[in-house]
C-alpha cells in the first residue's frame, strides 16, 4: 500500500500539489485522472523516488516494489525473449518460469518470430511495448502504468484489460480511454485544483460528486458576496456615527472573521465542431476491388469493395502493422492504389488527420501562424478564435509548433481540420495525445458532425460510440462489416483470442459434428441474450433514477441557498437531511451501476470466448 500526507510539489511559480493526502490500499486498482499538464506524470515520478516532494511524505512498506511504465527505453540483451526475461523475479526453487513471459509477450502482440529478434530491431512501438511485458513480467507489488495502450493495438488492448483486471497488486494507471479504466480500475482518483480526490467506483461517479460540490459552492460564494456588500454598505454609511460604533465594530469583526471564498478558476476544455460541407448525392465515393501493397507480392489489402454515404460512421480496425493507416492513405489520396480504385463525387470535401501529419506542421510557426498558413484568407481574428477553441487562448496562440507537446500539436492539427469545410473526415488515432475530457469532446463533434467518418483507432469505448459499419483487419484478412461493433464480437470476434490471450481458437470436442456445434452456438448466444438483457434493462433503470435524483438535488441546492437568504434554519436543517439522504442513494446507485458493469463485462468475455470457437 502507498500513503500520501501533506504532499507539496511546485515547479517555480506554478504549484502542482498542493498539501495533498491519500491512501492506496492492498489490491486496489486506481484509474488516476486529470487534466493534461496537471500532474499525473509527477505523481508517478515521485511515488517512484525520481523527484523529490518540496514537502510531505509518500510511505510504502520495507521491501515494497514499485514497477512503472517509462518511455525511457534501454536494452541490454541479445534476444527480445532474453530481454524480457530479465525482469523475471528470482525464482527460490530453479523453476523455469520462462513461459510466463511467452505468454505476456504473445498478449501483447509479440510472437514467437519476434522472441530470437534482437530488441533494437523491433518499431518503436514494440520496443515500448516490450517495456511493457518487461514491468508485467517484474510482478511488483505497486504497478504505475502511464498511457499503456496509446502503442498497442486493440487485441492487445483487449488482452492488457484482461491480465490488469486479475491483477492481485496495487495498480494506479494513466489513461485516455475511460471504457478501459473503468473495465480494470476498482477505484477513481482525481488530480483537480492542486488536489487530490479518491473514490471508489468509475470515473463518472467522481466527475459527478465534483462538478456537484462546485455549483454549490459556486451558489454558496454568490450568496456570500451578495451579503458581504450588504454589510459593507452599513458600514460605510455608519461608521462616522457614534450612535452606531459598537454595530459596525461587530459587523467589521464578523467580516474579518470569515473570510471572502475565491472565485474558482475556469479550466479550459476543449469545445469545438467541424464544419460540414454540403453533400446532396447518395455516396461520396466508392472503392471497387481496391489493392496496396509496397511490394506486389505483398499486398496489404486485396479486392476491398465498400461505398460511404454521406452520414456514414466506419471504424477501421485491427492489429498494428496490417494496412489501417495506408488505407486511409490511399483514400486520402497520398498513396495510389496497385489495383482498383476509388470513385470519388465531384462534391467530396475530405479533412485528414493523419498520424504522421503532426510532423509536418513547421516547428517555426506559431500555433496563430500555423493556421493562418493553412488558409490565408483567414483573418488573425478568425485564427484566434480557432485557437481558442483548441485550448490557446489569448497569447497562447503565439506560442512555437516547437515547443509544444504531443497532445498540444494533436490540438493544433483539428484545428486546421475546422477551418475548411468537410463532408468526409478521416481520422487516423485522433486521440492518442488528449487527455479524457478533450477525447470526450472530440467524440461529441464528430457525433454531431453532419457529413461521413472513417475513423481508424483501438479504443473500444470510440467504436462503440460511433461506428456503425466495420472495415476490420484481421487473420490475413480485410471485411467489411455492417453491424456494431458488439455484434461483430458476437458473430465474428477476433481471431487467436482466449481469456489467456496466445489463442482464441478451442479444438472441436471428440464426435461434435457442426450441426450439433451449431446447434450449441445459438443456444449459448439465446443464454447470453437471456443473462445480458436484464442486466442492460436493470442497467437503463439506475441511469434514469440517477438523472431523476440529480434533478431533485438542483431544486433542493436552490432551495437550500434561498432558506440561507431568509435565515431560515429550520428549512436548511430539513433540506440539508434530504440532500443527504439523495445524494446517499445516488452514491448506491452508481454502486450498483459500476458493479453491473463490470459483471456484464466479464460475462461479455466469457460469452465472446466461447461463442469464438464456432
Amino acid at each position: 500500500m502507498l500513503q500520501v500526507t501533506g504532499l507539496g510539489r511546485s515547479y517555480g511559480d506554478r504549484v502542482i500539489f498542493d498539501n495533498v493526502s491519500f491512501t492506496i490500499g492492498t489490491g486496489e486498482r486506481v484509474g488516476l485522472v486529470g487534466r493534461n499538464g496537471h500532474g499525473k506524470t509527477t505523481l508517478f515520478r515521485l511515488i517512484c523516488g525520481e523527484e523529490k516532494p518540496d514537502s510531505g511524505v509518500l510511505a510504502t512498506p520495507r521491501n515494497y516494489r514499485v514497477g512503472r511504465l517509462t518511455q525511457h527505453i534501454s536494452f541490454t540483451e541479445k534476444t527480445v525473449l532474453e530481454e524480457a526475461c530479465l525482469s523475471l523475479p528470482v525464482s527460490m526453487d530453479g523453476t523455469d518460469e520462462s513461459y510466463k513471459v511467452k505468454a505476456i509477450l504473445n498478449g501483447l502482440g509479440l510472437d514467437e518470430e519476434c522472441f530470437g529478434a534482437p530488441p533494437g530491431s523491433l518499431s518503436g512501438g514494440y520496443q515500448v511495448r516490450l517495456c511493457l511485458a518487461k514491468v508485467l513480467v517484474s510482478g511488483p507489488d505497486m504497478l504505475l502504468l502511464d498511457e499503456p495502450t496509446n502503442y498497442l493495438d486493440i487485441v492487445s488492448i483487449r488482452w492488457l484489460s484482461r491480465f490488469l483486471r486479475a491483477w492481485k497488486g496495487e495498480l494506479v494507471i494513466i489513461t485516455h480511454d475511460r471504457e478501459f479504466m473503468d473495465g480494470v480500475s476498482t477505484h477513481t482518483m482525481a488530480i483537480h485544483r492542486c488536489g487530490v480526490r479518491k473514490i471508489p467506483g468509475p470515473t463518472a461517479k467522481l466527475y459527478h460528486q465534483i462538478a456537484e460540490e462546485e455549483e454549490i459552492y459556486e451558489k454558496t460564494r454568490l450568496n456570500e458576496d451578495k451579503k458581504r456588500q450588504e454589510v459593507e454598505k452599513f458600514i460605510d454609511r455608519f461608521r462616522a456615527k457614534a450612535s452606531k460604533a459598537a454595530a459596525v465594530q461587530s459587523r467589521v469583526k464578523m467580516l474579518e472573521k470569515t473570510g471572502r471564498k475565491e472565485a474558482l478558476d475556469e479550466i479550459k476544455t476543449l469545445d469545438f465542431s467541424f464544419n460540414a460541407a454540403p453533400f446532396l448525392g447518395k455516396y461520396l465515393f466508392e472503392a471497387r476491388d481496391l489493392s496496396f501493397g509496397y511490394t506486389p507480392d505483398n499486398l496489404l489489402f486485396k479486392g476491398l469493395n465498400f461505398s460511404v454515404g454521406k452520414k456514414d460512421r466506419i471504424a477501421v480496425i485491427g492489429k498494428n502493422g496490417r494496412g489501417k493507416t495506408t488505407l486511409l492513405n490511399v483514400l486520402a489520396g497520398e498513396l495510389t492504389a496497385s489495383g482498383g480504385n476509388v470513385e470519388r463525387h465531384q462534391a467530396l470535401r475530405p479533412a485528414y488527420f493523419g498520424q504522421t501529419n503532426i510532423d509536418r506542421l513547421i516547428h517555426a510557426n506559431t500555433v496563430e501562424g500555423e493556421l493562418i498558413e493553412a488558409h490565408p484568407e483567414f483573418s488573425r481574428a478568425a485564427a484566434r478564435r480557432i485557437a481558442g477553441a483548441m485550448m490557446f487562448p489569448g497569447d497562447d496562440a503565439l506560442k512555437k509548433i516547437s515547443v509544444l507537446s504531443g497532445g498540444e500539436r494533436s490540438r493544433v492539427l483539428l484545428g486546421k481540420l475546422l477551418i475548411s469545410p468537410a463532408n468526409l473526415l478521416l481520422l487516423d488515432e485522433p486521440t492518442n495525445h488528449l487527455d479524457m475530457h478533450s477525447v470526450d469532446s472530440l467524440v461529441a463533434a464528430v457525433t454531431e458532425f453532419d457529413g461521413a467518418v472513417i475513423i481508424v483507432t483501438h479504443s473500444e469505448m470510440i467504436i462503440r460510440a460511433l461506428a456503425t459499419r466495420l472495415i476490420v483487419f484481421d487473420a490475413g484478412r480485410v471485411e467489411v462489416y455492417d453491424c456494431s461493433y458488439d455484434d461483430f464480437l458476437a458473430k465474428a470476434g477476433w481471431s487467436g483470442e482466449t481469456d489467456s490471450g496466445p489463442s482464441r481458437s478451442k479444438p472441436r470436442e471428440k464426435g461434435v459434428n457442426k450441426k450439433e456445434e451449431r446447434r450449441q452456438r445459438a443456444a449459448l448466444m439465446d443464454e447470453r441474450t437471456r443473462t445480458l438483457g436484464p442486466m442492460k434493462k436493470r442497467m437503463a433503470v439506475i441511469e434514469a433514477e440517477i438523472i431523476t435524483l440529480d434533478a431533485e438535488m438542483t431544486g433542493i441546492n436552490e432551495a437550500l441557498i434561498a432558506a440561507s437568504e431568509r435565515g431560515a434554519a429550520a428549512d436548511i436543517t430539513a433540506l440539508s437531511k434530504t440532500h443527504s439522504d439523495i445524494k446517499e442513494s445516488v452514491d448506491s446507485l452508481y454502486d450498483e451501476l459500476n458493479a453491473l458493469h463490470l459483471e456484464h463485462d466479464t460475462k461479455m468475455k466469457e460469452y465472446e470466448s466461447a461463442l469464438g470457437g464456432g
